[in-house]
């Protein structure tokens, strides 16, 4: 699908593109630890002014009510922790060089300015190379996507991720080129032992090139997701789904192939 093109005006525009610029130096240039940057700039974000109070560069909150003060306490990475974090099987070293970007993007996401995909579009395009291990070209991510490590998440050329997916990625999740998920769909690639939860199993999901997963839809952890497949609306899969086969329900059946080839005008 051929997105419409459309901008803001001019200042606002000019606005966007310098701070996403001068965010993304701040961030890779080495001069500074992410996290302060982070800090900084959630700060600035959240409350509105400059967090620089001495030569450190901390946010001055001692004038801050005291539950003002613990919200900017949190929008450094480094007072926070995550529900991945708690996993036996991170790569604490891979994730926590990642962190700062991924807690960078979910604060965004909590913000007005999440919502204004002319912003949201190109700022998270800007991070998603921080945190995940691949991403193609043209990527598409709309607000409030949530995924586990970042480091076990690949995804080829123009993907579109919308409102409220979760990307469980713990075992992996690799995504094919020009492929679509909807809202609220989950993607797993764990899964619990029946009879003792404690044992985690992690499975690689694979999801094809041209292949749709639809609104609220689910797709259990090793799952492959065969190329130009569609998963319908709520539907859960709970086994492979071949090339081309639309599969609805829960479980998830087939209820019609696609041709394989489309018929253009010129034909």
């Amino acid at each position: 699908m051929v997105y419409r093109k459309l901008t803001a005006q001019p200042q606002a525009e000019s606005d966007f593109t310098e701070f996403l610029e001068k965010l993304f130096s701040a961030l890779t240039d080495g001069r500074q630890d992410p996290n302060d940057v982070v800090r900084d700039t959630l700060y600035q974000l959240y409350f509105g002014r400059q967090p620089a109070s001495d030569h450190e560069r901390l946010p001055d909150v001692t004038s801050l009510p005291l539950a003002a003060r613990s919200l900017a306490h949190t929008l450094d990475p480094r007072n926070v922790t995550t529900e991945p974090e708690y996993y036996s099987e991170i790569d604490a070293s891979a994730y926590l060089e990642r962190k700062p970007f991924i807690w960078l993007w979910q604060m965004f996401d909590q913000l007005p300015l999440g919502r204004n995909a002319l912003l949201g579009h190109r700022f998270r395009r800007m991070l998603a190379p921080l945190i995940f291990r691949k991403v193609g070209e043209h990527f598409k991510c709309w607000q409030n996507v949530e995924w586990s490590f970042g480091y076990n998440l690949s995804f080829g050329d123009n993907v579109v991720i919308h409102r409220n997916v979760l990307l469980d990625d713990r075992g992996g999740i690799e995504i094919g080129n020009n492929v679509s998920i909807s809202d609220y769909a989950n993607i797993y690639s764990h899964t619990h032992d029946l009879d003792d939860i404690n044992k985690v199993y992690n499975r690689v999901t694979r999801i094809g090139d041209g292949a749709r997963i639809t609104y609220h839809a689910t797709v259990l952890a090793g799952v492959q997701i065969g190329e130009n497949a569609l998963l319908g609306t709520g539907a859960v899969a709970t086994a492979d789904i071949e090339p081309y086969h639309i599969k609805v329900g829960v479980p998830a059946r087939t209820v019609k192939t696609k041709t394989e080839k489309i018929k253009t005008a010129a034909d």
